[in-house]
């Protein structure tokens, strides 16, 4: 794929000579990750998430608990990005630019009408400062250079713009579901504020978020199905559980600041990109 964004026009010279530097002959190229487990971490996002993509339906954003937020942001969200959203978007597909390194997804989402572009989380090809509304849901837990992604997603937010982040909490939770599905981390809470803040990302408000099942035993037969039939495991969860999922799902509860973390297994958090580092309150 040419280094410029699907749907978009040339894009500006610094930032076609930032995208350069991550694409060869048209291929995705692997220089963001410099060693071989980064580059190990990314292939095994691309497997998973290229095989669960191939056989998905996409998911209007409308049908998740997430809308309601959105649709509160979106008279202020002049230009908007979401990064890595699957089939699974949350902000509106109709101008709105994706960004994903799924070729399946990408290609489900460009024939809707969306905008679109292959790139990694840590080389957007976008100018700084481009969007009044950044989405990240679920990213900067799969990817090595957190840094990395967190200054990107800084990078390209205006200053007091939105930005949307979510992320599982606690190590002492891991399971190997997170080995599976390509998690590099989960983060301590006081840690995951301190790196926010570091890249000018403060917490406006958060609520509890995901869609993972609370019992143990259910995840662990899905791993097994995984394991040994993914294929079939894919097609039950995408025709299933997905939509069960989706029928079940609560409704957010935000709450301003860092809400208690205690038992939390995932958070959606809602920031604002500052000129400089802001405060931050620590979780009670």
């Amino acid at each position: 794929m040419r280094a410029t964004s699907v749907g978009q026009g040339q894009l500006p010279a610094c930032v076609e000579q930032r995208f350069r530097r991550c694409y060869s002959d048209g291929t995705m190229q692997t220089r963001l990750a410099q060693t071989h487990g980064e580059r190990e971490l990314i292939d095994q996002n691309r497997r998973f998430y290229d095989l669960l993509w191939s056989g998905a339906r996409l998911v209007e954003p409308q049908r998740f608990n997430t809308w309601p937020l959105v649709q509160s942001l979106l008279p202020e969200a002049g230009r908007r990005l979401e990064v890595a959203p699957g089939l699974r978007p949350r902000l509106p597909i109709e101008g709105t630019q994706f960004v994903d390194i799924s070729t399946p997804a990408l290609a489900k989402l460009r024939g809707r009408g969306a905008q679109v572009a292959l790139s990694l989380v840590t080389a957007l090809p976008f100018a700084d400062a481009a969007f009044d509304l950044v989405c990240a849901l679920d990213i900067v837990e799969h990817v090595d250079d957190e840094d990395g992604a967190l200054s990107e997603l800084s990078r390209v937010a205006k200053s007091g713009a939105a930005v949307l982040i979510s992320t599982p909490l606690h190590p002492s939770r891991w399971t190997s579901f997170d080995d599976f599905v390509g998690h590099k981390r989960r983060y301590e809470p006081p840690r995951l504020l301190a790196k926010l803040a570091q890249h000018h990302l403060v917490v406006e408000r958060s609520a509890v978020f995901g869609m993972q099942p609370a019992s143990s035993r259910l995840v662990d037969i899905g791993m097994w199905w995984l394991s040994h039939h993914r294929e079939r495991a894919m097609w039950w969860y995408n025709r299933a559980f997905m939509p069960l999922g989706l029928r079940f799902q609560k409704e957010l509860q935000l709450a301003p600041g860092m809400i208690p973390t205690a038992g939390v297994d995932e958070i959606l958090l809602v920031c604002r990109r500052v000129a400089r580092s802001g405060s931050f309150t620590e979780p009670r």
